[in-house]
């Protein structure tokens, strides 16, 4: 069974006039588990990370949650018997649109989703995650969060260090052309500049985002609220010591671009 789409997509990102194949989904859903989610899978743990930006116990633990939490992810089986795509189709399909910038219709051959599908399933994915994970992550560290975090850092040698803060960014394949001078940086082309506050087991509790790409990392610094609650003396107050110098406030690791 097959059927072909002509015309314009209404999803500029995508190959205009591409068909799509319906396949047999048992046989890619098994092939997919073959290649990376048995026990001894054809490609190993590096090939994963590379693909997915993550581990496998990672991806397995966020599949789960979005299957607990929404209705959308769970395998059904049809009025024909026939059983739906699975949940590893769905979310490898939205990874990999996410961590390699690729278009809707990019993944059809693989994860045998329709572009108008897979489109519909990175919008349910995306809400997911904001749901489920909204409540932990991108919220300040309470006493508990602080005492855990300076104990790992002081292990370490990092006496007082709450996190490391870096830039990456993020590009604007469909940028107005009006606008592309001003969000151009090093790589010449469109980027947004996303800028992340990460604890040493990658809890992101801290995220600014929509700068333009032509900023470097000190002036996005400066436009985030990274800082105001230092400035309104909010902040939590530290006691130590470095290098003989007593110091009253946490500190971030950084690259050298950085001010001290």
């Amino acid at each position: 069974m097959q059927y072909e789409h002509h015309g314009e997509s209404s999803h500029r990102d995508s190959v205009t006039g591409r068909s799509f194949v319906q396949p047999d989904r048992e046989e890619c859903y098994d092939q997919m588990m073959k290649d990376y989610f048995i026990e001894h899978p054809r490609f190993p743990t590096h090939d994963f990370r590379r693909w997915f930006r993550m581990r496998r116990e990672l991806f397995e633990s966020i599949l789960n949650a979005d299957v607990n939490h929404d209705h959308c992810f769970v395998r059904k089986i049809n009025i024909i018997d026939r059983r739906s795509l699975s949940p590893h189709q769905k979310l490898t399909s939205a990874f990999r649109m996410l961590a390699n910038g690729c278009s809707a219709d990019s993944t059809d051959e693989y994860c045998r989703l329709a572009e108008s599908t897979t489109i519909e399933n990175l919008k349910s994915f995306c809400q997911a995650i904001q749901a489920i994970y909204r409540a932990t992550y991108l919220c300040k560290p309470n006493r508990e969060d602080l005492k855990r975090l300076l104990r790992k850092a002081d292990k370490r040698g990092f006496p007082s260090m709450i996190g490391s803060l870096d830039c990456m960014h993020w590009e604007w394949k469909n940028c107005h052309t009006g606008w592309a001078g001003q969000f151009k940086g090093r790589h010449n082309k469109p980027t947004i500049v996303l800028k992340v506050m990460a604890s040493y087991d990658t809890w992101i509790w801290h995220a600014f985002f929509g700068v333009p790409g032509l900023n470097n990392d000190i002036n996005v610094l400066w436009s985030s609220p990274m800082f105001d609650d230092v400035v309104n003396r909010w902040a939590p107050k530290f006691r130590y010591k470095v290098n003989g110098n007593r110091y009253e406030l946490g500190y971030y690791l950084t690259d050298g671009i950085y001010p001290s």
